[in-house]
């Protein structure tokens, strides 16, 4: 009787500790791999992050409905949502144009309601004892940046968008110019890595019921260009994302 009775204690508490988790990761947190380089050099390929679903309203899971809307995404913040295109798909972005405003693009010059974004060049210094690291300048919104085997082929700017300021890198521009009125109910979102990202400039706005919630930090990270040993980017262990 007393071994029966471990053994419902034990899965009750198995149970509880899955409710608990499956409750996390439906109304809370959602974790993402980030699977492309769209987003260089803010996140990388193979960081894994958790986004943060309460901010922007609580979902019903596994719909798009909401059973309140918190409040909408601010310009300059990294979110993750529903690719409008194929819904089955999860994208990561910046958001750069909010519902109502302008946007127009003019090869690497970007135009929100005719003022031009300010940014700045950003030099990067590969660590003398680390060449997989750098420190940047200027330091904000990061001290060092992780380097990848293309890196010395872009140039970087600390661009503002509001009240965030970030990294992003350019190297030849293709997207043709153009001028976009974001609807009611959407956003305009653009990658870090500019000249190597499907975005708004390409397939259109994010509608807000799509947005699924704002990236927070990275938890962990996967170098699987390196040999097993050297495989975990501990460096990128917590690092909160701007």
């Amino acid at each position: 009787m007393k071994q029966q009775n471990k053994f419902w204690e034990t899965v009750k508490s198995v149970g509880l500790a899955l409710l608990v988790a499956l409750s996390l990761r439906a109304f809370l947190v959602e974790p993402f791999k980030i699977p492309s380089p769209s987003m260089v050099p803010t996140l990388l390929i193979g960081d894994q992050i958790f986004a943060n679903k309460f901010v922007y309203g609580l979902r019903v899971p596994f719909t798009k409905k909401r059973f309140w809307n918190g409040r909408d995404p601010g310009r300059g913040e990294v979110i993750l949502f529903k690719y409008p295109v194929d819904e089955s798909l999860d994208f990561i972005k910046r958001v750069v144009g909010l519902p109502g405003d302008t946007v127009r693009i003019e090869g690497e010059d970007v135009y929100v309601n005719g003022e031009k974004l300010h940014k700045e060049d950003a030099t990067l210094e590969p660590f003398p004892n680390n060449p997989g690291r750098a420190n940047v300048t200027p330091s904000v919104p990061y001290k060092t940046v992780t380097l990848f085997p293309e890196w010395a082929h872009y140039r970087f700017y600390q661009e503002e968008l509001g009240p965030v300021k970030h990294l992003i890198q350019e190297d030849s521009p293709w997207f043709p110019s153009g001028e976009f009125k974001v609807p009611e109910g959407n956003f305009f979102v653009m990658g870090d890595n500019r000249d190597h990202s499907a975005d708004s400039r390409e397939w259109g706005f994010v509608p807000r019921e799509n947005i699924i919630g704002r990236a927070m930090f990275i938890w962990l990270s996967f170098d699987w260009d390196k040999p097993l040993y050297d495989l975990i980017r501990w460096h990128r262990f917590g690092r909160w994302i701007y």
